[in-house]
């Protein structure tokens, strides 16, 4: 039985969407049980499978307007906290699973989930390349937005520590975020940590990467800081929104509708970020994974099987 931990609150759609989504996992997961951290009279509303699910009593979240260390020491209810607490005190706990603040999510994992040598973890998105069946890691994509170059060193490590063990990637291909590909492009952070980069021969660095190249299975880890990796994710979760609509719109002003439709769910498919959307906590020692703010039931069932196929020691998407 593999248990997991789901914070209730947080989510921009409410409680309601997220426990819509467990609902759906335990309806069709024999082999998991889920502790639900929230309302423990909304939660017996939903009549789930009796033995299949605790909960733990919470009515407070962290919003993105709050100071999350000020709301750790402050408040004593706090869904995301007491998941991640769950979590580090329990080793059947395989992971947990918040759409809450991403300030929180770090906090709490700092406080209840830091690993042996105390690395300060770093949050991650698994991206699609070009070339199918291959994926990026890029890390971070929020956690951390100011770094120095030896943070982002240490997200090189952390993201090739992950696509060795989850892709079985000998020697996991590492390039920089930056604005150009000469050694010499880049701000004060970028070219510092580049040198840094290539002095490591632990890691096998490959140098910079331009953002219209991020997905272009250039690197298996793209290294950056909180704010660049965070824009990343966004412009191109814009950028496929904008397409998807624009073939539709030209497919119905055409009279190709059914072409478009055809090409636009292919894009939808391997762009879903209802399905993908869900960031890693790297260097914890539970998985944390760290939904959107306007994640759904889908994405919330998404995200506990990529726990349950990343606790099989399969990959994410399988």
């Amino acid at each position: 039985m593999k248990r997991i931990v789901v914070d209730t609150l947080g989510s921009d759609q409410g409680p309601k969407a997220v426990l819509e989504g467990v609902k759906e996992v335990l309806s069709e997961c024999d082999d998991v049980h889920i502790t639900i951290v929230g309302d423990p009279a909304l939660v017996k509303e939903y009549q789930l499978p009796e033995g299949k699910y605790d909960v733990i009593e919470a009515y407070e979240t962290v919003t993105n307007y709050d100071n999350p260390v000020q709301a750790f020491y402050k408040a004593e209810k706090v869904s995301i906290f007491l998941a991640l607490k769950e979590a580090g005190e329990n080793d059947d706990v395989i992971g947990v699973i918040s759409s809450g603040s991403t300030g929180a999510v770090m906090v709490g994992t700092l406080k209840y989930l830091l690993d042996e040598k105390r690395t300060r973890p770093a949050l991650a998105a698994i991206l699609p390349t070009i070339d199918k069946g291959r994926y990026t890691c890029l890390v971070d994509t929020g956690a951390s937005i100011d770094c120095g170059p030896h943070q982002l060193v240490e997200f090189a490590h952390l993201g090739s520590n992950f696509m060795r063990q989850l892709y079985k990637i000998d020697y996991p291909r590492v390039g920089l975020l930056s604005n150009g590909a000469e050694p010499t492009k880049g701000n004060k952070l970028v070219k510092e940590t580049f040198k840094m980069l290539e002095a490591d021969e632990s890691i096998n660095f490959v140098g910079n990467i331009e953002g219209k190249m991020a997905l272009n299975d250039m690197c298996d880890v793209l290294v950056c800081d909180g704010f660049a990796g965070n824009q990343v994710l966004k412009v191109t979760e814009g950028v496929a929104v904008n397409l998807i609509t624009e073939m539709i719109k030209y497919g119905y002003k055409t009279g190709k509708e059914d072409v478009a439709k055809e090409f636009a769910g292919h894009i939808m498919k391997t762009y879903d970020f209802e399905s993908n959307g869900a960031g890693i906590m790297l260097g914890a020692k539970k998985l944390v994974l760290k939904c959107r703010g306007s994640s759904g039931p889908k994405a919330i069932k998404s995200a506990c099987h990529i726990l349950i196929n990343l606790a099989n020691n399969k990959t994410i998407y399988e």
